[in-house]
């Protein structure tokens, strides 16, 4: 069973927005932490948001901070990236992950999804 599962992504135009969903299948894997990570071709996983998920209490990162936000449900086990003004050098795919805390290591993540692709043309 995936512990966790991106949905939302695709192909837009630059200027554009998507919403990104990621569930969990279980309690289990609904983390204390629940971390967004991007990663394009020949590059290393970056982390680009995170949110604590009982105090709600959220984080974006450089360089999508200001045009993409986090939110989540408890109640339906799940987080969302709203991505907004998309730029071609957004295209990547998008993983979410679980852990006890908001590390910034991916290494340090307990439990991740398969990942969904976004790609923004010019």
């Amino acid at each position: 069973q995936t512990p966790l599962v991106e949905s939302g992504g695709g192909s837009v135009e630059g200027g554009g927005s998507l919403r990104l969903s990621c569930v969990a299948s279980e309690s289990a894997y609904w983390g204390v932490c629940m971390t967004w990570y991007r990663q394009s071709p020949g590059s290393e996983r970056q982390k680009i948001a995170s949110i604590y998920t009982k105090q709600n209490l959220p984080r974006v990162l450089w360089p999508v901070e200001g045009r993409f936000s986090i939110s989540r449900d408890n109640a339906k086990k799940t987080m969302y990236l709203q991505m907004n003004s998309l730029r071609p050098e957004d295209s990547a795919i998008y993983y979410c992950a679980s852990a006890g805390s908001c590390y910034d290591s991916p290494h340090l993540q307990e439990f991740w999804g398969p990942g969904t692709e976004v790609s923004v043309s010019p």
